[in-house]
């Protein structure tokens, strides 16, 4: 046998025990884990205006000592950037640890704040109340985005315990504060922390996988336009039964406005919204109507096969409005409504150009003359991965190691804009989009959960890729 043969065993058989002390590690530590998440979740850290930032602040605080606490980080702050109109944005945990003997850097992204949480009459447990019932662990923010926080925690942990300190590998973990709010100070805050960012490869666990079985590599995502839009008709509030027939009252004015954003089919029906054309695989629609919770009798909406209409096509949801409640309506012409609109963009498309594409419909539709005014505007850029790199040939084949399936490559119908700032500012990077989440999460939705199998599989991938990264230097990586 050749000195450098005997060597690659002795590598080989050395990382054969640590991928065996990884495994062991992860399992063990699942119980400690899982109960760190729970602490977390019972912090309603809601990013949004009307909520308390003191929320978020002490989730920052409790995330910042759960990387501290690894041992594996140099340096981890709390702090925060300024949004593009001059406010402070919320408070983000950056922790670094650089790397030696030319290993690669692995940028590790999740967040921290959370979706409101709604009514909690529609919640079975009480929100921020972590509870288990059956495989699932209940609360907001258990799977979006807090699952993510906790898996690339509990993946250090494992290095920390197999390598100690001859863990050569770089890493940084970017744990943002206001995803859900649009994360409006994110491109700030990366020109601000632009070399303690910088990566090799960066891991964004905030995405969900083909079923509780399967595991899922990301490798495309709509973006998104988002906006107020108000239609006003009257200069104030009139009696309805004195006035209406003949002037025309904003809530009419708006509903028939809505009407034209969609087919008769339910398509989306703008011109200048465009369709991506990738393809997109087969599934059954019966497994559709549950995972998205169709009554019986409600049928699918759009053309095309299901999955095409999620990945790769445009859509349009109103997600508010300000408007009297039920209990609140009297006999009065509403002078003025709002609504907050939802445009997911299909892959390819320019957010901006859907935009304009959007307020041109808008205008040219309104009826009655109704005046239309769009404004608190956010928007996002699609993504589509190169999945030709190294860093995608490891990431799928930890998966199939972690979870004992192959892995699927899948578009996502959400959105997660500021991958589109990541690969401006780290262009040479290589962006792997992963999740804790599955069908059933329901994410954003009353009763969100987080399946604890799916867990456990997420963390020993994340364990298992950043081991093998460790192993080789960039150099041989081509």
């Amino acid at each position: 046998m050749s000195e450098q043969q005997s060597t690659s065993d002795r590598n080989s058989q050395a990382m054969e025990r640590r991928e065996a002390g990884i495994r062991s590690s992860v399992a063990a530590a699942l119980p400690t884990t899982v109960a760190d998440l729970t602490d977390l979740i019972r912090i309603p850290s809601v990013s949004w205006d009307a909520f308390d930032p003191g929320h978020v602040r002490a989730s920052a605080e409790a995330v910042a000592a759960l990387f501290d606490g690894t041992g594996m980080f140099e340096r981890v702050t709390v702090s925060t950037a300024l949004t593009d109109s001059g406010e402070s944005g919320q408070p983000a945990v950056l922790a670094t640890r650089a790397a030696r003997n030319g290993r690669p850097t692995v940028l590790l992204y999740a967040h921290h704040d959370v979706q409101p949480p709604g009514d909690d009459a529609d919640w079975d447990s009480p929100p921020f109340e972590p509870t288990v019932r059956g495989d699932r662990l209940y609360g907001r923010g258990s799977a979006d985005d807090k699952a993510g926080v906790l898996s690339h925690v509990a993946a250090v942990r494992a290095l920390a315990e197999v390598y100690g300190d001859e863990l050569e590998l770089g890493l940084v973990a970017f744990i943002e504060g206001e995803e859900e709010f649009g994360s409006r100070s994110f491109a700030n805050f990366l020109e601000a922390n632009r070399e303690a960012l910088t990566a090799d490869v960066i891991i964004v666990a905030d995405s969900d996988n083909w079923n509780v079985d399967t595991p899922a590599l990301t490798v495309s995502l709509r973006g998104n336009v988002t906006f107020k839009l108000t239609v006003s008709t009257l200069a104030h509030a009139s009696h309805s039964g004195m006035f209406g027939g003949a002037a025309p009252d904003a809530m009419l004015a708006m509903v028939r406005l809505l009407a034209t954003l969609h087919d008769d089919d339910g398509s989306v029906a703008v011109d200048g919204l465009t369709s991506s054309g990738q393809p997109t695989p087969d599934i059954a629609e019966a497994g559709f109507r549950a995972d998205a919770g169709l009554l019986d009798g409600v049928t699918p909406i759009g053309t095309g096969p299901i999955l095409a209409r999620l990945w790769a096509k445009p859509a349009i949801t109103v997600t508010g409005i300000d408007a009297p409640s039920v209990a609140n309506a009297s006999n009065t012409l509403l002078p003025k409504v709002s609504v907050r609109l939802s445009a997911r963009i299909a892959p390819g498309q320019d957010a901006r150009s859907a935009l304009t594409a959007l307020e041109a419909h808008l205008r040219t539709h309104v009826p009655f003359g109704a005046h239309v005014d769009i404004s608190d505007i956010d928007t996002g850029q699609p993504f589509l991965v190169d999945t030709t790199g190294w860093a995608v040939a490891e990431a799928k084949r930890a998966m199939a190691d972690g979870w004992g399936v192959p892995a699927v490559e899948t578009g996502v119908g959400g959105s997660i804009p500021f991958i589109a700032d990541l690969v401006r500012v780290f262009p040479d990077a290589q962006i792997l989009v992963t999740g804790v989440e599955d069908p059933g999460t329901r994410a954003h939705s009353p009763n969100e959960s987080l399946h604890l199998g799916v867990f456990r599989r997420a963390i020993l991938t994340e364990a298992l890729l950043l081991a093998r990264l460790a192993e080789s230097p960039l150099s041989e990586r081509g």
